[in-house]
């Protein structure tokens, strides 16, 4: 089992009902069936359960990191600014849910947490005895802003020597655009992702999510765990940046390897691959389906199948080299073919192929997709006052732990009262005077 804290002190703490012996430094409480409004616990089997983090972040990238940390049993307590309204894609609507008014958005990225509703300024000293019982604290702040509370790395490693502090900005710490406000799709713009992305003689365009917000929720991720690994050695926390910008400049791959590499300024392709020929979308009678040959022997396959196959022994097309140099004159032999046929006709004519083939689907197709439903991929979470909430599982599945969604996203401020009498057991009188303080929500 992970060990959670440095410190060579060693303490009693209850791990599902009984007592051990572990090293660290504070009682730990791990969530139960109860949390939330939920149906199942954290357990064992769980690779995070006794890793507590310190949510302090809000719109997509830090949630996003947070909730794939809590899937893994990680106990994630969401602080949020009180008497505004909390994290600011609770707003992001519509849709919202018909009760909590909470915007569906705000759903997709933060279940499996708890919320408290805390003033940062005036609850400075309230975040360091959270901080204090926390193994890591991710937060998403333009830099320098939670210096002013006191609450960056350079105070937190002294009250927390052991925390993993990670902070996820737009630029980074450091440069002449560190400063500035980090949005999904601006770090890409910057990044170059817009630049290639988009048909050929279009204009720029975006990805449907907000990719970069995702990716550098990953990184994030991986970064953390591979902090607690370290900590296991060295007993002691670091700080971590994950940026936007750098990230999407990652995004780049082989786009930025050929610039760098050959001197090769990147083109948009729309569906289509700069490198690969044929690997696109096609239109068919009533959508679009996408068909990738990465190999010349899958392109003589998918040949045979079109009833063309002395377009494969053709000297323009026979390697994929020909191919993507006379890439124009095939892939309008391939789109006047395929226009002939539906999705479905084609994707039952090439069942079994070895080239990879689907439909595009709208979003309704997804989740009616036998494959989909076949997975369980879809969970229904109770709420506390919408009902139920439907989420997209965890995507990774392990063979000898859980993954999973538990509780559904909470209410703003949902366990602002749990956490502060079970977890730094304030009275109900400290808990009130913070209340009327206008500290707490």
């Amino acid at each position: 089992m992970l060990q959670i804290a440095p410190y060579t002190t060693y303490f009693s703490r209850i791990i599902l009902g009984r007592t051990v012996s572990s090293k660290g430094i504070a009682h730990r409480r791990f969530a139960t069936a109860g949390d939330g409004g939920g149906s199942q616990a954290v357990t064992a089997a769980h690779p995070l359960s006794g890793v507590r983090i310190l949510d302090m972040t809000r719109i997509i990238s830090g949630p996003y990191c947070t909730m794939i940390l809590a899937d893994m049993g990680a106990e994630v307590i969401k602080i949020e600014r009180p008497f505004y309204g909390g994290d600011e894609t609770r707003k992001w609507g519509p849709p919202f849910l018909s009760q909590s008014k909470d915007s569906i958005y705000f759903q997709a990225v933060n279940r499996n947490k708890k919320s408290v509703a805390i003033d940062l300024k005036r609850g400075k000293e309230v975040i360091y005895e959270l901080a204090q019982k926390c193994d890591v604290l991710v937060e998403n702040y333009v830099p320098g802003k939670l210096a002013e509370y006191g609450l960056d790395y350079a105070h937190l490693r002294k009250i927390a020597p052991h925390l993993i502090y990670c902070s996820m900005t737009g630029y980074g710490s450091v440069g002449p655009y560190a400063k500035r406000p980090g949005y999904d799709v601006i770090a890409s713009s910057v990044a170059g992702l817009l630049h290639i992305t988009g048909e050929r003689d279009g204009p720029p365009c975006k990805v449907g999510v907000p990719v970069t917000d995702m990716a550098t929720g990953l990184y994030a991720h991986g970064a953390i765990l591979a902090a607690l690994l370290q900590r296991q050695r060295t007993g002691l926390g670091q700080k971590i940046d994950v940026d936007l910008l750098s990230t999407g400049v990652s995004l780049l791959i082989n786009v930025g390897s050929n610039y760098l590499n050959a001197g090769i300024e990147a083109q948009r392709w729309g569906t289509a691959h700069s490198s690969i020929v044929p690997y696109q979308s096609f239109k068919t009678v009533d959508g679009y389906l996408t068909i990738g040959a990465g190999s010349d022997e899958q392109f003589k396959e998918l040949c045979q199948l079109l009833k063309i196959p002395d377009i494969a022994e053709n000297s323009k097309f026979k390697t994929n080299k020909d191919r993507v140099k006379n890439r124009v004159e095939l892939i309008a032999l391939l789109e006047d073919l395929l226009a002939k046929k539906t999705s479905k006709s084609w994707m039952q004519h090439f069942d079994g192929a070895s080239f990879p083939v689907g439909p595009v689907n709208g979003i309704r197709e997804v989740f009616e997709d036998e494959h989909v439903k076949a997975i369980d991929l879809v969970k229904t979470l109770p709420h506390p006052c919408d009902g139920n909430v439907k989420v997209v599982g965890p995507p990774v599945v392990y063979s000898e732990s859980k993954n999973d969604a538990r509780t559904a996203p909470p209410m703003m401020g949902q366990h602002t009262d749990e956490v502060l009498a079970e977890l730094l057991d304030y009275s109900a009188e400290q808990i009130a005077r913070l209340r009327n303080r206008k500290v707490i929500e």
